[in-house]
C-alpha cells in the first residue's frame, strides 16, 4: 500500500477526466439523438432499458428517470432477457440497449429477436461503428477519450457519460411532454414534493362533529368548554342557519382576561373575531399554510360555498401530514 499517494490529487484528476468525457458529449450531438427523442415520444407501449454490468447499473436508473419524469420505462436484463423475460418487451416497445463496446454478447445474441418483433431501437454505445450501433434506429455516441480509472479497466468516465446522456434524453421528453411538478408529484406521492402538490386541504382538516362549533347566543364560558374538548386552540361561531360568524382563539381568550370579563354572562359575540381568515377545502395543503404563515395564525376555518363550516385545521395537522 502506498502511504504517500495524494488523495485529493487523485480525486481532483477523476473529476477532472469525467468532467471532460460529459463536455465531450455536446460534440457527439446530431441528429440521431433527436431521432431518438421522436421514437421515444411516439411509443404507444413502454420504453424498455437494458444493458449488461456497470450498464446495466447505469441502465437500471435512466429507466427509473425516464419513468419518474412521464416516459413509461422499466429496465430488463439481456441475460434474463434470453431465458424468458424477452416477452417483457413487445413491438409497440421501444428498446434502449447501453454497450460501451457495442459488442456485449448477452445484448447482441437478443437483438435479432428485438428487430423480428420490430421495436423500434436506440443504442448507447462508446463505438459509433460497433455491431450494436449499426443496429440500431439511432445511436447515441458516448465515447470518451480516456477512463478515470488509471488501469484503464474499470468503467468510470464512460458510465458517467452514460449516465448525462440518459439524462439529457429524459429531460428533453420531459420539456416535450409537457411535464409539470404535479405531474411529478403524482410519480412521487411519498415524498415531500408530492406531499405538498396533492395533498388538499379536504386530505387533512377536521370535519363533521369534530368542527368546533359553537351558536352566536352562546356564553363565553360554553364556548371555552368547546375549544378544550375539540383541542384546535379556537372554536367557530355560526347562527342558526350555520353561517359562520366569527372565531374565537386561545389568543381571543388571553385578550379578554385581561379587560376582566365574566365569562358565565358574557356572550361570545362580544369578545369574537369577526374577520377571520378562511378557506376552501379545495386549495392545496401547501397554499393553507402559507396563509397561515402569512397571517401568522394558527388555525383555518374551512368553508363552504354558502359560508358554513365544513371543516378545521391547526399547524399541528399540518405537521401530522408532512406539509410542513
Amino acid at each position: 500500500m502506498n502511504n504517500k499517494l495524494d488523495f485529493l490529487a487523485s480525486a481532483r484528476r477523476t473529476i477532472e477526466l469525467e468532467r471532460d468525457a460529459v463536455n465531450d458529449l455536446l460534440t457527439y450531438l446530431d441528429p440521431d439523438f433527436e431521432k431518438a427523442c421522436k421514437l421515444a415520444l411516439e411509443c404507444k407501449g413502454r420504453v424498455i432499458v437494458t444493458g449488461m454490468g456497470k450498464s446495466g447499473h447505469i441502465g437500471n436508473k435512466i429507466a427509473a428517470t425516464l419513468a419518474s419524469t412521464g416516459t413509461p420505462s422499466f429496465f430488463v436484463h439481456p441475460g434474463e432477457a434470453s431465458h424468458g423475460d424477452l416477452g417483457m418487451i413487445t413491438r409497440a416497445d421501444v428498446v434502449i440497449a447501453l454497450s460501451n463496446s457495442g459488442e456485449t454478447s448477452e445484448v447482441l445474441s437478443i437483438l435479432p429477436l428485438i428487430k423480428r418483433m420490430k421495436a423500434p431501437l436506440i443504442s448507447i454505445t462508446g463505438n459509433p461503428d460497433s455491431t450494436l450501433s449499426r443496429c440500431a434506429d439511432a445511436n447515441l455516441n458516448v465515447t470518451i477519450s480516456q477512463e478515470a480509472c488509471p488501469l484503464g479497466l474499470a468503467p468510470t468516465s464512460s458510465t458517467t457519460a452514460t449516465l448525462v446522456i440518459g439524462d439529457a434524453l429524459a429531460i428533453a421528453l420531459l420539456e416535450a411532454r409537457g411535464f409539470s411538478a404535479e405531474d411529478f408529484a403524482f410519480s412521487h406521492p411519498g415524498g415531500s414534493l408530492g406531499r405538498r402538490l396533492l395533498l388538499k386541504v379536504s386530505d387533512i382538516m377536521h370535519s363533521g362533529d369534530d368542527i368546533p362549533m359553537v351558536s352566536d347566543s352562546t356564553m363565553l364560558r360554553e364556548a371555552l368548554m368547546e375549544v378544550t374538548h375539540k383541542r384546535l386552540g379556537m372554536t367557530t361561531v355560526v347562527n342558526d342557519q350555520g353561517i359562520l360568524q366569527g372565531i374565537f382563539t386561545d389568543g381571543d381568550l388571553r385578550r379578554t382576561l385581561d379587560h376582566d370579563v365574566d365569562m358565565k354572562s358574557t356572550p361570545i359575540t362580544e369578545v369574537m373575531t369577526t374577520q377571520c381568515t378562511t378557506v376552501t377545502s379545495e386549495i392545496l395543503a401547501a397554499e393553507a399554510l402559507q396563509i397561515m404563515q402569512d397571517k401568522q395564525i394558527n388555525a383555518l376555518i374551512v368553508l363552504d360555498e354558502e359560508r358554513r363550516p365544513v371543516g378545521a385545521l391547526n399547524m399541528h395537522d399540518m405537521l401530522k401530514a408532512g406539509v410542513i
